[in-house]
């Protein structure tokens, strides 16, 4: 609407809808012709036939009448169904985009539960990934990340700041195991991540991303995902944790407000504090936060990152960011770029080498 475009959009759809009113018309007329051709010519079959048995006297001119009507009567059902031929090409279709769900394979093998794969008895949360080359399946001739190395001692946090498309978030992906990584390896507490049972392995991160995941349903419903068996007391202290008990109680219907689909009656900020909510009650040994304040406003932001600040506390930690005033107080920060950490070292210590993030931090005080 906004772009004027609204008549080029409706052509479009016109045509697009008459392509398929098109195709419905040929199925249905083939169908219908067929049955009404198929009554026709047993018709025609039974009165040539019929006349030549009566001819040479082996059946009575009755017995042709009987089997005309026969006919009619199951002519009839012949031809409805065949005007069912659309929608059981519609059915047809429908059944076949559920069952290519339904037998879709991970691309993760052991994904979960599996015989082989082991449980740790407790994670620290230290995370290695050594010498890693990866390049999405989509695009398998554009390594994203070239040799890339990286280690997160148990407890601490660290920030991954770069241009965008330098392969942060895909850092966060490999780490959560979305995707195998094509050469070196991912190590959680020393542990190859893809022998570990991945749904045990997932149970201990939280994921807070730039567009939170919200889901239809009440703003209960949304926290207590990250812990289904929670109770009352632990959903509301999870609030307070996020800073949102206060907006959530301001509602008519409180914690029972519904959010609508993606959380379409919530305002950004508010389905930020959700979402973080949503991870302090699951109480997670590893924490992923992937630009979790950068689509937000100042007053909002402020108020996000007091939480995230407070939930960052003992657990291992890593925050992609685009703005550096938001990692200042991360024990160390990784300069990513090209596929690879270029840079290192504490915010100030980044600072005082007038390096490639001294450039960084300076363009963005500009």
């Amino acid at each position: 609407t906004s772009f004027g475009s609204i008549g080029k959009v409706l052509q479009l759809f016109d045509k697009a809808q008459d392509e398929q009113a098109r195709k419905k018309s040929w199925l249905a007329g083939i169908g219908m012709g067929s049955a009404q051709g198929l009554t026709f010519i047993c018709w025609a079959l039974d009165f040539w036939y019929g006349g030549k048995l009566v001819d040479s006297g082996k059946i009575s001119a009755g017995d042709v009448f009987k089997t005309f009507f026969i006919l009619v009567s199951t002519g009839r059902v012949i031809a409805e169904a065949g005007s069912m031929t659309c929608d059981l090409a519609k059915g047809s279709t429908a059944i076949a985009s559920v069952f290519s769900i339904l037998d879709r394979q991970s691309l993760i093998p052991g994904s979960y539960n599996a015989v082989d794969r082991m449980k740790l008895g407790k994670m620290s949360g230290g995370i290695e990934m050594k010498r890693v080359d990866f390049a999405y399946p989509s695009r398998p001739e554009s390594l994203v990340l070239r040799q890339f190395c990286l280690e997160v001692k148990p407890g601490t946090s660290i920030g991954l700041v770069g241009k965008s498309g330098c392969g942060k978030s895909t850092v966060i992906a490999l780490i959560q195991r979305f995707y195998d990584v094509e050469r070196g390896i991912v190590k959680v507490d020393g542990m190859d991540i893809r022998g570990l049972d991945l749904g045990w392995y997932r149970r201990h991160m939280a994921l807070v991303s730039q567009e939170p995941v919200i889901y239809s349903g009440c703003i209960r419903d949304n926290i207590v995902f990250g812990k289904l068996d929670a109770s009352e007391n632990e959903v509301v202290e999870a609030a307070r944790a996020a800073n949102a008990h206060e907006f959530i109680s301001s509602l008519k219907d409180g914690y029972e407000t519904e959010c609508g689909e993606r959380g379409v009656q919530l305002s950004g900020g508010q389905k930020q504090r959700i979402a973080i909510a949503r991870a302090i009650i699951r109480n997670p040994t590893i924490l992923l936060l992937d630009e979790a304040t950068s689509a937000l406003d100042v007053q909002s932001e402020q108020v996000v990152q007091e939480a995230l600040d407070r939930i960052m506390v003992g657990r291992t930690t890593i925050v992609v960011a685009h703005r550096l005033n938001t990692i200042k107080n991360l024990d160390s920060i990784a300069l990513v770029s090209e596929g690879k950490v270029v840079e290192r070292g504490t915010y100030a210590q980044l600072k005082n080498k007038r390096g490639a993030f001294f450039n960084l931090a300076k363009l963005q005080n500009t």
